[in-house]
């Protein structure tokens, strides 16, 4: 199933350029664009976000005889920056007739297009410019991959991704990357396909069983799931998610002992993460060891407090124990936390 473009575009656009580079950015935006430039407060008003104030002084200048050079441009980006694609596609389009060799209005015309929804269209600008300009608040190589695979061009999406990593694109890593990627955006069977290619031009490539693992997890095909994390602990021993994702897959078929084992291997090897603790405490449960399970729970909830499964497991746990007063709390805050999952 194909992934609604709202859902990429919200995820895309927490994507922001790194500090250095965003002051880098503002730094060369100010040393092009003079005080003496007629869009100098409306570069100020862009980047304090005052988008709608920017764009009514930029439709201000459209009264003036002549406008003055770059306004389609500038209310462009200003639209751009506001999420406003359908009014940012038009005048980015008006600039490029302006001037067909700026790189960054190419670029943005494409990132608009792909994020209206229209990743067809969007491919020809991208294609023309790989390069990420800072104002675009993304990596356009990155939407230029997605792009293809949302067209199910699949091949150009396995090059773009092996062009961003520095990698050939007939790789087992290149095969790896976009696999990963077509995975995230819910394109299973051709991750698998990919997966299963990089795993045939390299048996030993670190995460690729892995990623077979997840995805066998989540289609429920538990025994290909053990078989491939089993191998991707052999090939990859010092990663500690495959020890937690086979310890998931061991709880699914009711090995409790392995799965025991395996989540005391992920834990030494990451003590960090919440989610093996919450595990933990699941099999230890099932195995009969609840004051054991209280105290894995506990610190997974020390750890992720806002964690409505590690609240309601525990309550459980409490129960169990007979301590009744202790399972209503865990138990309220556990449903308190589904209501409200923002909640701390």
């Amino acid at each position: 199933m194909q992934p609604r473009l709202t859902t990429i575009a919200a995820f895309l656009f927490l994507l922001a350029p790194w500090p250095a580079v965003a002051k880098l950015a503002q730094t060369q935006q100010q040393e092009a664009t003079p005080s003496t430039s007629p869009f100098a407060d409306v570069d100020r008003l862009l980047q304090l976000g005052k988008f709608a104030e920017a764009i009514t002084q930029l439709e201000g200048m459209q009264n003036q005889t002549p406008p003055p050079n770059g306004l389609a441009r500038e209310l462009g980006i200003a639209y751009y920056k506001k999420n406003d694609f359908a009014n940012a596609i038009p005048n980015l389009q008006k600039a490029l007739k302006e001037n067909p060799n700026d790189g960054e209005t190419t670029q943005l015309t494409g990132l608009s297009l792909y994020l209206a929804g229209k990743p067809a269209e969007a491919i020809p600008y991208l294609e023309k410019v790989q390069t990420w300009y800072p104002r675009a608040n993304v990596d356009a190589s990155y939407i230029l991959g997605v792009a293809y695979i949302q067209t199910k061009q699949y091949a150009q999406a396995r090059a773009a991704f092996a062009k961003m990593y520095g990698v050939p694109a007939d790789s087992p890593a290149a095969y790896l990357f976009c696999a990963r990627i077509l995975l995230r955006l819910d394109f299973g069977p051709v991750a698998e396909e990919y997966a299963l290619k990089a795993i045939s031009l390299n048996p030993k490539l670190p995460l690729a069983h892995y990623l077979l693992g997840e995805l066998y997890l989540y289609q429920s095909k538990i025994d290909l799931a053990i078989s491939h994390l089993e191998q991707e602990v052999n090939i990859n021993p010092g990663y500690a998610n495959a020890y937690y994702k086979l310890a998931d897959a061991y709880t699914r078929v009711q090995k409790f002992d392995d799965a025991e084992r395996m989540l005391e291997r992920s834990i030494w090897l990451d003590a960090n993460s919440s989610g093996p603790y919450i595990l933990m405490g699941k099999v230890l449960e099932k195995k009969g060891e609840t004051e054991l399970a209280v105290r894995a729970l506990q610190r997974a909830i020390t750890m992720d407090p806002g964690n409505a499964m590690a609240h309601q497991l525990l309550g459980q746990a409490y129960r169990t124990l007979g301590q009744m007063a202790d399972a209503e709390r865990e138990l309220k805050q556990a449903d308190e936390l589904t209501r409200n999952p923002t909640k701390p």
